[in-house]
């Protein structure tokens, strides 16, 4: 099914934590195809499975729910990755940029500042259902989505809610 993207650089971090299907137990970055897709070697897999699963878990977090303990890594791992600030000389504009060019974390702390200075970092969230946990970006006005898609996730969770419902009465 397709799903919206997020916006701008975001698209990144949305793309990586969605490298790990939690309901097969596909891994992209288990592929040499899938490592390519980041410019990530197989060396460099596990670095990015770390970096993953803490981007998931702040998701996790911008979804309302209590941060795990993984939340917390993503603030160090970020902070490996030296960022520049441009400026451009025929305009003056300022520019965000990774020092390296070629390291998936920089290009993520960059997706990640930008995104938090627009407000959109916030509507990156990953879906409420435990099996499931895919990145999406949250364009509900009020900003409350809860699930990947409502004719999935969302309509898994009510028809369990319906049917608790039902044997409870």
């Amino acid at each position: 099914m397709a799903r919206p993207s997020a916006p701008g650089s975001l698209v990144l971090v949305q793309d990586l934590v969605n490298t790990l299907d939690l309901e097969t137990g596909a891994d992209a970055l288990a592929t040499e195809e899938g490592r390519a897709a980041f410019g990530v070697s197989e060396a460099g897999a596990d670095a990015a499975r770390r970096l993953r699963e803490a981007l998931r878990a702040a998701c996790l977090a911008h979804a309302g729910h209590a941060p795990p303990a993984e939340a917390a890594a993503l603030g160090a791992l970020l902070a490996q990755a030296p960022l520049l600030t441009t400026v451009d000389p025929a305009d003056g504009s300022a520019r965000l940029a990774p020092a390296d060019p070629t390291s998936l974390t920089a290009r993520v702390a960059v997706a990640v500042a930008r995104g938090s200075l627009d407000g959109s970092w916030q509507r990156l969230k990953v879906c409420e259902d435990e099996t499931c946990r895919w990145a999406y970006y949250d364009r509900s006005p009020a900003g409350r989505g809860r699930w990947c898609s409502m004719e999935v996730c969302g309509a898994r969770a009510k028809m369990r809610a319906y049917r608790a419902r039902r044997a409870g009465e």
